[in-house]
Protein backbone atom coordinates (compact mmCIF):
# COMPACT_ATOMS: atom_id res chain seq x y z
CA UNK A 1 0.00 0.00 0.00
CA UNK A 2 1.31 3.25 -0.90
CA UNK A 3 2.07 5.59 2.02
CA UNK A 4 0.00 8.71 2.87
CA UNK A 5 1.08 12.07 2.36
CA UNK A 6 1.22 14.01 5.13
CA UNK A 7 -0.03 16.84 3.14
CA UNK A 8 -3.04 14.50 1.83
CA UNK A 9 -5.68 15.03 4.70
CA UNK A 10 -8.43 13.22 2.58
CA UNK A 11 -10.74 10.40 4.26
CA UNK A 12 -7.85 7.61 3.62
CA UNK A 13 -5.58 9.08 5.99
CA UNK A 14 -6.85 6.80 8.81
CA UNK A 15 -7.36 3.58 6.25
CA UNK A 16 -4.19 4.00 5.25
CA UNK A 17 -2.26 4.54 8.59
CA UNK A 18 -4.75 2.94 11.06
CA UNK A 19 -4.77 4.22 14.75
CA UNK A 20 -2.77 1.49 16.93
CA UNK A 21 -5.66 -0.83 18.74
CA UNK A 22 -5.05 -0.21 22.18
CA UNK A 23 -7.20 -2.39 23.92
CA UNK A 24 -6.24 -5.55 21.88
CA UNK A 25 -2.43 -4.97 22.68
CA UNK A 26 -2.73 -3.89 26.62
CA UNK A 27 -4.72 -7.46 26.58
CA UNK A 28 -1.62 -9.43 25.08
CA UNK A 29 1.05 -7.69 26.95
CA UNK A 30 -0.22 -6.53 30.46
CA UNK A 31 -0.92 -10.16 31.80
CA UNK A 32 -0.20 -12.10 35.32
CA UNK A 33 3.82 -12.67 35.10
CA UNK A 34 4.43 -9.71 32.61
CA UNK A 35 7.21 -7.45 32.83
CA UNK A 36 4.35 -4.65 30.95
CA UNK A 37 2.43 -3.30 34.09
CA UNK A 38 0.18 -0.82 32.30
CA UNK A 39 -0.16 0.29 28.90
CA UNK A 40 -1.65 3.09 27.34
CA UNK A 41 -1.73 4.91 24.18
CA UNK A 42 -2.44 8.47 23.37
CA UNK A 43 -3.19 10.76 19.89
CA UNK A 44 -0.32 13.71 20.31
CA UNK A 45 2.23 14.73 23.00
CA UNK A 46 5.39 16.43 22.81
CA UNK A 47 7.45 13.58 24.62
CA UNK A 48 6.74 10.23 25.91
CA UNK A 49 10.42 10.24 27.44
CA UNK A 50 9.23 13.69 29.47
CA UNK A 51 5.73 12.30 30.11
CA UNK A 52 7.16 9.33 31.30
CA UNK A 53 9.82 10.75 33.18
CA UNK A 54 7.43 13.43 34.86
CA UNK A 55 5.16 10.27 36.08
CA UNK A 56 8.19 8.10 37.53
CA UNK A 57 9.11 11.09 39.50
CA UNK A 58 5.55 11.92 40.71
CA UNK A 59 5.42 8.33 41.85
CA UNK A 60 2.50 7.90 39.48
CA UNK A 61 4.34 5.25 37.51
CA UNK A 62 5.76 1.88 38.10
CA UNK A 63 8.19 -0.42 36.38
CA UNK A 64 6.78 -1.71 33.14
CA UNK A 65 4.78 1.40 32.08
CA UNK A 66 4.47 1.52 28.45
CA UNK A 67 3.47 4.92 26.98
CA UNK A 68 2.51 5.37 23.39
CA UNK A 69 2.18 8.35 21.09
CA UNK A 70 1.03 8.19 17.73
CA UNK A 71 2.31 12.02 17.09
CA UNK A 72 4.88 12.91 19.33
CA UNK A 73 5.64 17.04 18.71
CA UNK A 74 8.78 17.30 20.49
CA UNK A 75 10.33 14.09 20.41
CA UNK A 76 14.09 14.21 21.11
CA UNK A 77 17.30 12.00 20.28
CA UNK A 78 20.40 12.34 21.86
CA UNK A 79 21.89 15.56 22.35
CA UNK A 80 18.68 16.91 22.23
CA UNK A 81 18.13 16.25 18.59
CA UNK A 82 14.08 17.16 17.34
CA UNK A 83 12.63 13.90 16.39
CA UNK A 84 9.63 14.37 14.17
CA UNK A 85 7.32 12.26 11.63
CA UNK A 86 3.92 12.61 10.61
CA UNK A 87 0.98 11.25 12.46
CA UNK A 88 0.38 7.31 12.82
CA UNK A 89 3.41 6.80 10.51
CA UNK A 90 5.74 5.23 13.17
CA UNK A 91 6.29 3.71 16.40
CA UNK A 92 7.29 6.38 19.04
CA UNK A 93 7.18 4.56 22.48
CA UNK A 94 8.97 5.12 25.98
CA UNK A 95 8.93 2.11 28.65
CA UNK A 96 10.01 2.57 32.64
CA UNK A 97 12.78 0.10 34.13
CA UNK A 98 13.91 0.12 37.23
CA UNK A 99 16.85 -2.30 37.11
CA UNK A 100 16.96 -2.67 40.83
CA UNK A 101 19.31 -5.99 41.28
CA UNK A 102 21.71 -4.17 38.46
CA UNK A 103 24.39 -2.03 40.16
CA UNK A 104 24.17 1.35 38.50
CA UNK A 105 27.53 1.02 36.56
CA UNK A 106 25.82 -0.98 34.32
CA UNK A 107 22.99 0.91 33.42
CA UNK A 108 24.28 2.19 30.64
CA UNK A 109 23.97 -0.94 28.78
CA UNK A 110 20.44 0.10 28.89
CA UNK A 111 20.00 1.62 25.02
CA UNK A 112 22.42 -0.90 24.10
CA UNK A 113 20.12 -3.68 25.26
CA UNK A 114 17.59 -2.07 24.13
CA UNK A 115 18.43 -1.40 20.63
CA UNK A 116 19.45 -5.21 20.41
CA UNK A 117 15.57 -5.94 21.44
CA UNK A 118 14.44 -3.33 18.92
CA UNK A 119 16.21 -5.25 15.76
CA UNK A 120 15.34 -8.83 17.02
CA UNK A 121 11.15 -7.88 17.53
CA UNK A 122 11.65 -6.02 13.82
CA UNK A 123 13.32 -8.99 11.95
CA UNK A 124 10.95 -11.38 13.53
CA UNK A 125 7.50 -9.41 12.79
CA UNK A 126 8.97 -6.96 9.76
CA UNK A 127 11.78 -9.27 8.02
CA UNK A 128 13.74 -6.48 7.52
CA UNK A 129 17.29 -6.52 7.89
CA UNK A 130 18.69 -4.42 10.70
CA UNK A 131 22.13 -3.47 12.41
CA UNK A 132 23.22 -1.18 15.31
CA UNK A 133 24.42 1.97 15.37
CA UNK A 134 26.47 2.58 18.54
CA UNK A 135 25.61 3.50 20.55
CA UNK A 136 21.77 3.81 19.96
CA UNK A 137 20.44 3.84 16.38
CA UNK A 138 18.77 1.56 14.15
CA UNK A 139 19.95 1.00 10.79
CA UNK A 140 18.82 -0.50 7.32
CA UNK A 141 19.21 -0.62 3.78
CA UNK A 142 17.63 1.58 1.05
CA UNK A 143 18.47 1.00 -1.92
CA UNK A 144 21.99 -0.59 -1.05
CA UNK A 145 22.49 2.35 1.80
CA UNK A 146 22.83 2.56 5.62
CA UNK A 147 20.10 4.91 6.31
CA UNK A 148 18.79 5.38 10.42
CA UNK A 149 15.19 4.53 10.62
CA UNK A 150 14.89 4.54 14.58
CA UNK A 151 17.01 5.74 17.66
CA UNK A 152 16.49 5.26 21.14
CA UNK A 153 17.07 8.04 24.26
CA UNK A 154 17.67 6.56 28.04
CA UNK A 155 16.88 8.75 30.61
CA UNK A 156 17.12 8.51 34.21
CA UNK A 157 13.66 8.77 36.56
CA UNK A 158 14.44 9.60 39.78
CA UNK A 159 16.55 7.09 41.80
CA UNK A 160 15.58 4.00 41.08
CA UNK A 161 14.20 4.39 37.66
CA UNK A 162 15.07 4.67 34.07
CA UNK A 163 12.93 5.65 30.79
CA UNK A 164 14.01 4.16 27.41
CA UNK A 165 12.24 5.69 24.43
CA UNK A 166 12.16 4.33 21.12
CA UNK A 167 11.33 5.80 17.64
CA UNK A 168 10.82 3.91 14.50
CA UNK A 169 9.81 5.09 11.24
CA UNK A 170 7.54 2.59 9.91
CA UNK A 171 5.44 3.69 6.54
CA UNK A 172 7.56 6.93 5.79
CA UNK A 173 7.44 7.02 2.03
CA UNK A 174 10.66 9.19 0.23
CA UNK A 175 8.89 12.48 0.01
CA UNK A 176 7.70 11.99 4.25
CA UNK A 177 11.84 11.62 5.37
CA UNK A 178 12.96 14.49 7.83
CA UNK A 179 16.18 14.31 6.09
CA UNK A 180 18.03 12.36 3.02
CA UNK A 181 19.90 10.20 4.74
CA UNK A 182 17.02 8.84 6.64
CA UNK A 183 14.84 5.51 6.65
CA UNK A 184 11.92 3.43 7.40
CA UNK A 185 11.06 -0.16 7.17
CA UNK A 186 8.68 0.34 4.33
CA UNK A 187 11.67 1.72 1.87
CA UNK A 188 13.68 -1.17 3.74
CA UNK A 189 11.04 -3.56 1.85
CA UNK A 190 9.71 -4.66 5.03
CA UNK A 191 7.02 -7.40 4.60
CA UNK A 192 4.47 -5.66 7.25
CA UNK A 193 4.48 -2.14 8.22
CA UNK A 194 1.23 -2.91 10.76
CA UNK A 195 2.31 -1.02 13.84
CA UNK A 196 0.44 -3.50 16.49
CA UNK A 197 2.05 -6.91 15.68
CA UNK A 198 5.30 -4.73 14.85
CA UNK A 199 5.07 -3.21 18.38
CA UNK A 200 4.00 -6.24 20.27
CA UNK A 201 7.29 -8.01 18.90
CA UNK A 202 9.54 -5.34 19.78
CA UNK A 203 7.89 -5.08 23.54
CA UNK A 204 8.51 -8.97 23.72
CA UNK A 205 11.77 -8.99 22.46
CA UNK A 206 12.59 -6.05 24.87
CA UNK A 207 11.18 -8.04 28.16
CA UNK A 208 12.58 -11.30 26.93
CA UNK A 209 16.52 -9.03 26.79
CA UNK A 210 15.60 -7.40 29.61
CA UNK A 211 14.92 -10.41 32.32
CA UNK A 212 18.26 -12.44 30.74
CA UNK A 213 20.35 -8.79 31.33
CA UNK A 214 19.07 -8.36 34.93
CA UNK A 215 18.90 -11.83 35.62
CA UNK A 216 22.52 -12.03 35.37
CA UNK A 217 22.85 -8.90 37.57
CA UNK A 218 23.43 -6.61 34.56
CA UNK A 219 26.56 -8.61 33.16
CA UNK A 220 26.89 -8.80 29.77
CA UNK A 221 29.31 -11.37 29.18
CA UNK A 222 27.02 -14.07 31.18
CA UNK A 223 23.61 -12.51 29.77
CA UNK A 224 24.94 -12.89 25.95
CA UNK A 225 24.25 -9.47 25.47
CA UNK A 226 27.48 -8.21 24.74
CA UNK A 227 28.31 -10.74 22.13
CA UNK A 228 24.72 -10.24 20.68
CA UNK A 229 25.58 -6.52 20.45
CA UNK A 230 28.94 -6.72 19.01
CA UNK A 231 27.13 -9.79 16.10
CA UNK A 232 24.49 -6.68 14.71
CA UNK A 233 26.63 -3.67 15.12
CA UNK A 234 27.35 -2.28 12.01
CA UNK A 235 29.88 0.11 13.83
CA UNK A 236 32.52 -2.63 14.77
CA UNK A 237 35.44 -2.99 11.51
CA UNK A 238 34.74 0.40 10.69
CA UNK A 239 37.07 3.35 10.26
CA UNK A 240 35.31 6.19 12.02
CA UNK A 241 35.44 9.83 13.56
CA UNK A 242 34.47 9.71 17.11
CA UNK A 243 33.27 13.61 17.90
CA UNK A 244 33.61 13.47 21.70
CA UNK A 245 32.92 16.09 24.19
CA UNK A 246 35.02 19.03 24.84
CA UNK A 247 35.16 19.48 20.51
CA UNK A 248 37.59 16.68 20.26
CA UNK A 249 37.74 13.97 17.44
CA UNK A 250 39.08 11.18 17.30
CA UNK A 251 39.33 8.75 14.40
CA UNK A 252 40.21 5.05 13.65
CA UNK A 253 38.94 1.62 13.47
CA UNK A 254 36.21 0.75 15.96
CA UNK A 255 37.36 -2.66 17.47
CA UNK A 256 34.83 -3.68 20.30
CA UNK A 257 32.52 -2.99 22.82
CA UNK A 258 33.96 -3.50 26.06
CA UNK A 259 32.46 -4.67 29.18
CA UNK A 260 31.05 -1.40 29.63
CA UNK A 261 29.09 -0.34 27.14
CA UNK A 262 32.02 1.71 25.65
CA UNK A 263 33.23 1.93 22.15
CA UNK A 264 36.65 0.99 21.52
CA UNK A 265 38.57 2.79 19.10
CA UNK A 266 42.06 1.72 17.57
CA UNK A 267 44.11 4.82 16.55
CA UNK A 268 46.43 4.55 13.42
CA UNK A 269 49.23 5.36 16.55
CA UNK A 270 48.39 2.01 17.80
CA UNK A 271 46.66 3.54 20.66
CA UNK A 272 43.10 2.31 21.74
CA UNK A 273 40.62 4.48 23.77
CA UNK A 274 36.96 3.94 24.79
CA UNK A 275 34.46 6.22 24.21
CA UNK A 276 31.89 6.25 26.58
CA UNK A 277 29.48 9.24 25.05
CA UNK A 278 29.64 11.45 21.51
CA UNK A 279 28.91 11.33 18.19
CA UNK A 280 30.21 8.49 15.72
CA UNK A 281 30.31 8.83 12.36
CA UNK A 282 30.77 5.85 9.53
CA UNK A 283 33.68 7.12 7.31
CA UNK A 284 34.35 4.05 5.05
CA UNK A 285 34.57 -0.14 5.99
CA UNK A 286 38.03 -0.88 7.44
Amino acid sequence: MTPHNASDDSRWSDLERPPLNAAVLRRGLVREGSLWSEFEVVQRTGSTNSDLVDRAVAGKAGEGAVLVAEEQTAGRGRLDRQWSAPARSGLFFSVLLNPAEVPVARWGWLPLLTGVAVATGLSRAAGVDTALKWPNDLLVTVGGEERKAGGILAERAGEHGVVVGVGINVSLGAGELPVPQAGSLALAGAVSTDRDPLLRAVLRSLEEWYRRWRDAGGDPAVSGLQETYAAGCATLGRVVRAELPGDRALVGEAVAVDGDGRLVIATESGAREAVGAGDIVHLRAA
